[in-house]
């Protein structure tokens, strides 16, 4: 007599077999795309994810906090975001120099746009004992540690949550417990709450600071509430702090920091960091063992995974195996949730660390979207928030669908466009002191797309994609203002980042090109006089460049600086190419800040108009 094999027999076996089926719990994600990291350059060698904007929302600054949070702190790390009353918040927490060292806080960045952000305000300070109660033995203070920062109640209610715990290890019996807070519609917030206190210790209403959110006279509070403990997939991203002892995960198993999407199938995919994924059936209910995707390359960083409006997948993470560096951050698509293609950057950029201080991983890393039912922002886009080398915040815009290739001419003179307002199909970093911004054009009618620059240690970058040709005609009007202290450096790279045509505007008037491996220099300008650029590129293993600068030859046939195949990307950038730190840079040091960190240098201001280019 033959034997049936139930499906979940079939799975075991193939699993037990080294094989994985794809879409299953032994494989439940691919990525089956043929781009991988080359780890010597911050970009790794990637295309971009077009048109994605991203804004510094918080730089730290230790002596002038004015400038910053109003603390001076520089560790900042752990950001969440959702969109909710027509406006955007952004969570992170924060300590004054060190990762898990007391004590700690939480903030919120609000915007209206995603592009201007207030100044940032605590939402849960550092936690105060009551009288008589003492730091357990072996730890040292009080900390804030959380993977979850809003939820939206189903009578739209925003509550905003945290966690307190002790350091240096706030999980498990380090741990307090969850807080929360709602967030009202004319900006304030109402009282904190304990919502959980840690399963694996014996803190309750008696030797906490908070009381039990049950106490709240506010019923439809109290419901909100009610209804966030019932919801399996929210609350699971509190197991890493709290593993539920007494029985609140189910017997669920969970890896890291997690995120969760449903994909076209109605299964609920969640994804923690080290690649580890797992699938549920019953909304969160239960999940089937986590499992380790080898087809994702990451360690400590986070992973994020979202359906986008497009009703398409992306999962955004650090692809690389040594968690001190995650750069760059990358996304991945796909058509259905399970597999994903086409890995390409969302932010390529890896500036200087100004302060150091413990567990300071460099690059732009724990990427956090809005999660399900956490509002959704006017257009079709895609928003993350994340921190850079811990100590700055950030948020991500990218346009869905999610591409990478141009066809066509380009031609932008930015005149049809908002004043400070989005620039479509152009890629933008903006750090808080180097913003870029369309404004009304100088001694000109029109728009024009401004780059200015005060941060000494960081630039303003803007990036146009184009159609990827061997032969391209480049053309754009460039006027530095009157203020103008410092450079802007003009590329045209390929797809892999290699810059065979380099040209810049200096600091003292001069307009530098290179020709092969020499920089000269080819003409002067003015300042507050616009300059029409001309650059007619051959782009091949023996290519050349000729530049014009207002119509008048000052460079012909110069030899490429590097030998390409083709260009796809006009870079302007306000700094000097940088690939500082490398993933050979230690990351535990004990450093002074970086010299003049703190305090604006002198403008570099430069106008762009007209951008013109062809290419085939």
């Amino acid at each position: 007599m033959k034997k049936i094999l139930s499906f979940s027999c079939i799975l075991f076996s193939l699993a037990s077999s080294g094989v994985a089926q794809t879409g299953s719990v032994t494989e439940p994600v691919r990525y089956i795309g043929g781009q991988t990291v080359d780890p010597s350059v911050h970009e790794g060698r990637l295309r971009y994810a077009i048109g994605t904007e991203n804004r510094q929302t918080m730089r730290a600054n230790r002596t002038h906090p004015e400038y910053a949070d109003g603390y001076g702190w520089t560790y900042n790390h752990a950001s969440n975001l959702c969109y909710w009353n027509n406006t955007f918040y952004q969570q992170y927490l924060s300590n004054p120099a060190d990762e898990h060292v007391a004590p700690g806080q939480t903030l919120i960045v609000k915007s209206k746009d995603g592009r201007h952000w207030e100044k940032p305000e605590v939402v849960f300070p550092p936690y105060k004992a009551p009288e008589g109660v003492k730091i357990p033995a072996g730890y040292h203070g009080y900390m804030m540690h959380q993977r979850m920062g809003f939820y939206v109640a189903p009578d739209g209610r925003l509550l905003v949550l945290a966690f307190y715990g002790h350091t240096d290890d706030p999980f498990g019996k380090g741990g307090i417990g969850r807080v929360v807070r709602e967030a009202y519609k004319d900006g304030s917030y109402g009282p904190i709450y304990f919502i959980r206190y840690e399963s694996e210790a014996n803190w309750n209403e008696s030797n906490t600071s908070y009381p039990f959110y049950k106490k709240s006279t506010d019923a439809g509070f109290i419901a909100a509430c009610d209804a966030l403990l019932k919801d399996k997939l929210m609350t699971f991203q509190w197991y890493d702090e709290d593993h539920g002892v007494d029985g609140f995960y189910n017997g669920n198993k969970s890896g890291q920091a997690l995120s969760f999407y449903h994909r076209k199938d109605g299964k609920v995919v969640a994804l923690w960091k080290k690649s580890l994924v797992a699938l549920s059936d019953d909304e969160g209910k239960t999940f089937s063992e986590p499992v380790k995707v080898p087809t994702f390359l990451m360690s400590g960083g986070k992973q994020w995974g979202q359906k986008t409006d497009d009703g398409r997948y992306a999962i955004s993470y650090n692809p690389i195996e040594q968690t001190q560096y995650r750069f760059p951050l990358v996304v991945v698509t796909g058509e259905d949730g399970v597999l994903f293609d086409n890995m390409l950057l969302i932010q390529g950029e890896v500036p200087v660390r100004r302060f150091t201080g413990r567990w300071k991983d460099f690059g732009p890393c724990y990427m956090r979207g809005i999660e399900e039912g956490n509002g959704n922002p006017p257009g079709n886009d895609m928003w993350m928030t994340y921190t850079v080398n811990k100590e700055d915040v950030w948020v991500s815009r990218t346009p869905v669908p999610i591409q990478y290739a141009v066809k066509g001419i380009v031609s932008d003179n930015f005149d049809a466009l908002t004043i400070e307002g989005a620039v479509p199909n152009w890629n933008i970093y903006a750090p808080k002191w180097a913003p870029i911004e369309v404004v009304k054009a100088p001694s000109r009618t029109g728009k024009a797309l401004q780059l200015s620059d005060t941060d000494l240690y960081d630039y303003a970058r803007a990036i146009r994609v184009f159609q990827e040709g061997t032969k391209a005609q480049t053309s754009l009007d460039i006027f530095a203002d009157v203020t103008n202290t410092g450079r802007l450096e003009i590329d045209l790279t390929d797809q892999f980042g290699n810059r065979p045509v380099r040209v810049r505007f200096d600091e003292n008037g001069q307009i530098v090109a290179t020709d092969g491996s020499t920089e000269k220099v080819v003409s002067t300008y003015q300042k507050g006089q616009w300059y029409k650029v001309e650059i007619l590129t051959e782009a091949n293993t023996h290519g050349h460049y000729t530049l014009l600068i207002n119509g008048k030859k000052v460079l012909e046939k110069g030899q490429l600086a590097e030998a390409v195949k083709s260009i796809e990307r006009l870079s302007l950038r306000t700094g000097a190419y940088r690939n500082f730190p490398t993933r050979q840079t230690p990351n535990e040091t004990n450093d002074p800040p970086l010299k003049g960190a703190d305090e604006p240098c002198s403008p570099t201001a430069f106008f762009v108009d007209n951008v013109v280019i062809k290419s085939n």
